[in-house]
């Protein structure tokens, strides 16, 4: 009998459908429901924190599970912006799977389509690792749009979707639409959480897993 873990294979990609879908949380959150290891390729902004900062503060996993960036950017912008301030232009070879035993958790930088040099977006790298994704949605006036847009690029340059995770919810018919048009499953939803910690991620897990999800 296969369980709710299962559905994650070895090594996947946590993209948001924008900059602010909540991709930290939710990986954070599966980082701590797969105990799995954290990667963040490309980070654009060091204060007051990191992604890779937040997640460990978040989950309270061992050091072990958080493998360095290949790219650390001091300026929050997009990553081809922040990296030019440094005179750095990011190359794509340089950006390397880590190897571990573990399930790799892999968080993306902003949307899709951001740039991470001119010529060269977030996407293009994902459409050559081929990884599965999971998309993290939070529903806003224009969320449908954004997720059907984010969904047809993935479609399209042929990557694979394990699921939807609507983040913060608030807005069921929203979800119910995007689920309904783009035909991808539901992982789970993060509700709003009065504070954001191991204890209240892995309860969200646990509802995600339980038998009868």
């Amino acid at each position: 009998m296969t369980s709710f873990a299962d559905k994650f294979p070895d090594r996947f990609v946590v993209v948001g459908i924008d900059t602010d879908a909540g991709k930290t949380v939710v990986a954070a959150l599966l980082c701590l429901g797969l105990e799995a290891d954290y990667w963040k390729p490309v980070q654009a902004g060091r204060e007051p924190m990191t992604d890779t900062g937040r997640v460990r503060e978040i989950t309270g996993l061992p050091e072990d599970h958080f493998h360095p960036e290949a790219y650390c950017l001091a300026w929050p912008a997009s990553p081809h912006a922040a990296a030019a301030q440094e005179g750095i232009r990011i190359a794509a070879e340089k950006i390397v799977l880590p190897v571990t035993p573990r399930k790799l958790v892999i968080e993306g930088a902003g949307g899709l389509m951001v740039p991470l040099r001119e010529d060269y977006m977030y996407l293009d790298l994902l459409a050559e690792w081929k990884l599965p994704v999971v998309l993290v949605v939070r529903t806003y006036l224009g969320s449908i749009n954004h997720s059907l847009l984010s969904i047809a690029a993935l479609r399209r340059n042929a990557i694979p979707i394990l699921g939807l995770v609507f983040n913060e919810g608030g807005r069921p018919e929203s979800e119910g639409v995007i689920e309904r048009y783009s035909g991808i499953e539901v992982l789970g939803g993060v509700p709003e959480l009065d504070a954001v910690n191991a204890e209240t991620l892995r309860a969200v897990w646990r509802s995600w897993s339980a038998p009868d999800q």
